[in-house]
């Protein structure tokens, strides 16, 4: 159990795969629009933005990573709350080399849902680096609201609609990924 640090505390077992060096990442805002909808039975589907789909910047954040082969993916998105948890089935759409890289999710199915969803996100994601214990750690994510101070500076704040795509936000990622890794 997490304790000693402001914030929610999880009981859950630690992280198959530990140290390293981690890109948390959130799927919506920054990999398409957030506007995502789930609909029972056909799953989720972008609303109120024509002409954008689901994943689209996926091909984006796989060349971003490509030169850094070290770096693996921590799913934090809602998605995995959604899924109870199933990685696979929310790492679907990522490209194949981008789900080769995830290596687990903030939210782990031992966890007490209404805890985990009430903490905001900054502090979902610190939570799981206390777990991990990544050596170095970049945070990717639109929602950039009540982050824990000491966290601010690993987070590359993408736009809700255009995400990674956005004028500055995959430069801001490419220097941030070269200053944790280095080059490949």
């Amino acid at each position: 159990m997490l304790t000693g640090l402001p914030g929610p505390a999880y009981t859950v077992p630690p992280p198959r795969r530990t140290g390293g060096r981690v890109l948390y990442l959130d799927l919506d805002g920054c990999l398409h629009p957030d506007a995502v909808y789930g609909k029972p039975g056909s799953g989720p589907f972008i609303f109120g933005y024509p002409g954008h789909r689901l994943f689209e910047h996926a091909r984006l954040l796989e060349d971003a990573l490509a030169p850094y082969p070290r770096v693996r993916i921590v799913l934090s998105t809602s998605w995995v709350t959604r899924y109870r948890g199933s990685i696979r089935r929310v790492s679907r759409g990522l490209t194949p080399a981008l789900r080769e890289r995830v290596v687990g999710a903030t939210f782990h199915s031992r966890m007490d849902l209404s805890i985990f969803a009430d903490a905001p996100r900054g502090f979902q994601v610190w939570s799981d680096v206390l777990r991990r214990k990544p050596e170095a750690w970049l945070a990717l994510d639109d929602d950039f609201e009540n982050w824990p101070s000491w966290c601010e500076n690993r987070l590359v704040r993408t736009d809700p609609i255009h995400g990674i795509s956005a004028p500055g936000v995959l430069a801001q990622l490419r220097k941030k990924l070269h200053e944790m890794d280095g080059p490949g």
